[in-house]
């Protein structure tokens, strides 16, 4: 194994328990991550109140005890074993996909585990050699999940465990105490402010002292788990997203009329999950008005659940020679190069991927006001910002941009140096590996 968090200093004494086997293994000296803000009290800390040892035993006597999951070899445990809700196609399990390329190129061992069957993402990494175990989970309160992954985690012993998602998370704290896995060996992490389910942030603090820290990947989720979810803010650590520019910049535009829009029309580009808080219903409305008085196109890239309500919403306004649901694609950048303008109204976000490659793309950009993109964009220096849910504003954002392409050009051009100065993926993956090996000394 190349050089690495697991070589070049003294060897160090790891904590042991009875139920796991923790290996000795020499780790470097390594910054402390970054605090943000000093401890504050929890008001749910009453251990009257918490989830912390709820119902251990009866998980503990579940934990199948079969060979399901193969017993790894001497040194091939892995280093950081990922834990993640799904591995469909979206922002997360691509950031995951990424992440463990680049951990394992800083030699580190690395393995995923999909609580749900594996998707489209897990066999691109199976493809680059990166072990993926499921847990075959069939739904978001499938518990059957929980001693599944307890059993993976047991034999193929990672030295740290990394969980991103709720669902992820939740299921590698229980199922982690279950088999005494260390609670400093674990992280998880969340990339979303939580505004539709509330139960997510309570669940979060009923059970956040499982883990060593839970990782926000902008200021806004820092921010709402401590304000709004009240998990004290020496157990936060920021992790800031980023992106690889020169794929963005360098792929070619795709032929426009490939979309069904005319070459000569202006269009509008919006990618992601089609969900009901990316503010879709909202975008519809807001782009009838300016089909009015514009030559436009708007292209929806991406799949989901709201595909036949949008489909609805489009015929009822008469926009089915000008809206076209592209479904999934592999090849957003293309779309990028070739839209004048990218949309985003989310009524909350993490901090949008989708958003930072249209702003590594160049591609002028107006999104809303609202947690994760006001963390990327600063109004009319590298985009537009409009308050959610006002049609009105959101429509003269778009036009403004579409007829003054002066204007567009600039905050294309401002938002890609932004990108290239403060955005870049490998400043996150740097992050990512002194975390890793703080968990380790």
């Amino acid at each position: 194994m190349g050089e690495g968090p697991g070589e070049g200093s003294e060897p160090h004494t790891p904590r042991r328990t009875t139920a796991y086997l923790d290996r000795d293994r020499a780790t470097p000296p390594a910054p402390r991550a970054i605090i943000i803000g000093a401890a504050n009290e929890n008001p749910f800390a009453n251990p009257a109140r918490r989830l912390t040892h709820l119902g251990w035993s009866r998980y503990k006597l579940r934990v199948p005890q079969s060979e399901d999951v193969r017993a790894p070899s001497e040194g091939d445990s892995p280093d950081v074993l990922y834990v993640i809700t799904d591995l469909e196609l979206g922002g997360v399990p691509l950031h995951l996909h990424r992440l463990a390329l680049a951990m394992r190129d800083r030699g580190l061992r690395v393995a995923v585990v999909s609580l749900a069957r594996p998707g489209p993402v897990g066999d691109r990494m199976k493809a680059d050699g990166i072990p993926v175990y499921s847990c075959d989970g069939r739904g978001g309160w499938d518990v059957r999940v929980i001693p599944r992954l307890a059993s993976i985690i047991r034999r193929t012993q990672p030295r740290v465990i990394h969980a991103l998602l709720f669902h992820a998370n939740l299921a590698s704290r229980w199922a982690a105490q279950s088999v005494g896995f260390p609670a400093d060996r674990l992280v998880c992490e969340i990339q979303t402010v939580e505004v539709e389910r509330r139960w997510h942030l309570w669940l979060d603090n009923m059970t956040y002292d499982l883990c060593r820290f839970t990782i926000g990947n902008s200021p806004s989720v820092i921010e709402h788990l401590a304000e709004r979810g009240r998990i004290p803010r020496d157990r936060l650590r920021l992790v800031r997203g980023g992106i690889e520019p020169a794929p963005l910049r360098q792929a070619p535009a795709i032929d426009r009329t490939a979309l069904g829009a005319p070459p000569d029309a202006r269009l509008v580009l919006w990618a992601g999950r089609l969900d009901p808080v990316k503010g879709l219903a909202l975008l519809l409305d807001a782009f009838r008005d300016v089909s009015q008085q514009v030559d436009a196109h708007l292209c929806l890239a991406g799949g989901g659940p709201l595909r036949g309500e949008l489909e609805r919403q489009i015929t009822r306004l008469a926009l089915g020679d000008r809206v076209h649901l592209l479904g999934p694609r592999s090849d957003v950048p293309s779309l990028l190069r070739a839209a004048d303008v990218f949309v985003f109204p989310s009524r909350t976000e993490g901090l949008p991927n989708a958003l930072l490659e249209a702003m590594a793309a160049g591609c002028p950009i107006v999104t809303t006001d609202v947690p994760g993109c006001r963390d990327l964009i600063e109004h009319d220096r590298t985009g537009l910002l409009v308050p959610y849910a006002d049609t009105t504003s959101l429509s003269a954002a778009l036009l403004r941009l579409l007829e003054d392409r002066a204007t567009a050009r600039r905050l294309g051009r401002e938002a890609s140096e932004t990108v290239e100065r403060r955005w870049r993926i490998c400043q996150t993956h740097d992050a990512y590996a002194v975390l890793y090996a703080e968990l380790l000394t």
